[in-house]
């Protein structure tokens, strides 16, 4: 082939060209400025990036662009990297040394970092977008347009090996991982057949997908599969609830990508507000990321109907199970069933099969090809597998007897005191139900007589009259049995997170640990 697969994309840009592609805090694309762009950053990604093994770093500024060059990288078979707009550039410069990175595509949020490692000799090329501005007059710094602008003509686009786009997790050495979704990669043989793959595997109606949460993150990279498909994508900078519904409502939004946080400031805004938005458009609304509370869970199924499916996976595997608004009422606590082509079985530590509602390791059964896999590090990914087989994403649940998935707790949440096992969610559950506790998070920390005790964070449900730590020790006695009860009680004004809103737990460790915790997390 000479000219580049665009796929549906070129025959609305042929038949609707004036019709709104892409929309952003700053711009709006349309159908026929789209492909231009993606026909523009495809040839110069290509030319940057020749050989197989390189790939270009995309950080996560929620802007057109970062979709344009996610997606161009796609159709032209060089692979991308969703880069944390986040780090800092000793971390950076792992994951180009690591990912064999060209090349940056940055907005505002990364544009120190990414000019910093251009100007270290990291990549050969840095290209700001959306506003970004730097000082530097290195000669591979560019704006967006002038790069564009200078796009060569008359490439030819031939099959390449598929180049899923990486993401980068924890490692076993401290050092972050790069991994990528490869149940795609298990029937295809070059980059066509994997875009051909992903356009079948896009789960969102048709209709306009609004992204509201870090394009770093696969959850919100989905919405590369909407644009890939011809459908329009509306992209939110920071996340304001209001903004949110009128934008949904502006656009007839049919599909989303959101997190626990999201639905709770959607539904602290003021009823009356709300009201004035019309959400009926919306189909879809996929949720993951961390436990969503059942009183939320109820009050966004209410508002916009049964339309929430929660999904539950990882970044190395794709989507292992979900669970639709009506199974979910049905089943409240439950991350659904699993999808093909997995199955789940409960182990314990040993690697045995548990029965039917008995709690233990979560493991995934699935064809060779579909398990995890760790970009060079096969120590991780040799962990990641409890046998030959079956993987786990470091989960403890159950499964009932209709087969739904329970999750109880975080396997590298597990604190080794004495010799037994304890899993803080029981703890931090048992808290919780203290009116004085509006959070808490639990963690192991060192202890000179059992190896590790649990010490509780909490935040008071009124900041100006805590509960005091006896109060808390004693109500948690009539609870739990003494073994499970924290010895350690600190008050904060609030729990870290990270950007998909999951408690931060390993930064809640740093300051007890002096090397790496014994149990990963």
């Amino acid at each position: 082939m000479a000219e580049l697969n665009l796929g549906p994309i070129a025959e609305i840009a042929a038949t609707q060209p004036t019709e709104i592609a892409l929309v952003d805090g700053l711009s709006r694309r349309t159908w026929a400025q789209t492909a231009a762009e993606l026909r523009s950053v495809a040839s110069l990604m290509l030319a940057g990036a020749p050989d197989p093994d390189q790939r270009w770093g995309i950080l996560g500024d929620n802007a057109s662009p970062t979709l344009l060059a996610h997606a161009a990288g796609l159709m032209a078979g060089v692979g991308t990297v969703a880069v944390s707009r986040q780090l800092t550039l000793p971390e950076l410069r792992d994951q180009i040394e690591d990912a064999h990175m060209v090349g940056l595509i940055t907005g505002p949020g990364g544009a120190a970092t990414a000019v910093s490692a251009l100007e270290a000799g990291l990549v050969n090329t840095v290209v700001l977008h959306s506003g970004a501005t730097n000082s530097s007059e290195h000669s591979g710094l560019i704006e967006w347009d002038e790069w564009l602008a200078a796009a060569p003509t008359g490439v030819e686009f031939h099959e390449r090996p598929a180049c899923p786009t990486m993401v980068y997790t924890s490692g076993t050495t401290g050092r972050a991982r790069g991994t990528s979704t490869r149940w795609v990669l298990a029937k295809v043989s070059n980059h066509l057949q994997y875009l051909d793959k992903l356009r079948e595997r896009a789960q969102f109606p048709e209709g306009a997908h609004i992204v509201v949460g870090p394009l770093q993150h696969n959850g919100p990279l989905t919405a590369v599969r909407h644009l890939l498909l011809g459908r329009p994508v509306v992209v939110v900078g920071k996340f304001d609830a209001e903004k949110v519904l009128g934008l949904i409502d502006t656009y007839r939004v049919s599909s989303s990508v959101m997190v626990p946080t999201h639905f709770q400031r959607l539904l602290a805004v003021d009823p009356d507000v709300r009201a004035s938005f019309d959400v009926t458009c919306v189909q879809l609304i996929a949720h993951t990321g961390s436990a969503c509370p059942p009183d939320v869970k109820r009050e966004m199924i209410n508002w916009f109907g049964p339309v929430l499916l929660e999904s539950y996976g990882g970044s190395e595997t794709g989507t292992l199970c979900r669970i639709t608004s009506p199974e979910w009422l049905e089943h409240p606590g439950s991350v659904g069933r699993t999808v093909e082509p997995f199955d789940v079985i409960v182990v314990d530590e040993d690697g045995n099969e548990l029965g039917v509602g008995e709690t233990g390791i979560l493991a995934f059964q699935a064809p060779e090809g579909y398990g995890p896999s760790y970009h060079q590090d096969p120590e991780k990914t040799a962990k990641a597998y409890v046998r030959p087989g079956a993987f786990t994403l470091g989960d403890m649940g159950h499964v009932d007897e209709n087969g739904f998935i329970f999750i109880t707790d975080r396997l590298s949440d597990m604190v080794v005191s004495g010799g037994v096992n304890l899993y803080p969610s029981e703890s931090e559950n048992s808290l919780l139900d203290h009116p004085g506790v509006a959070e808490v998070a639990i963690i192991g920390i060192p202890s000179v007589d059992l190896g590790e005790q649990l010490l509780a964070f909490i935040v008071p449900s009124n900041p100006s009259d805590p509960p005091t730590a006896n109060e808390l020790q004693s109500f948690c006695r009539e609870r739990l049995a003494a073994y499970k009860i924290p010895r350690q009680i600190e008050f904060i004004d609030e729990l870290p997170r990270n950007e998909m809103q999951k408690v931060d737990k390993k930064l809640l460790r740093r300051p007890y640990w002096d090397g790496q915790r014994n149990i990963a997390g």
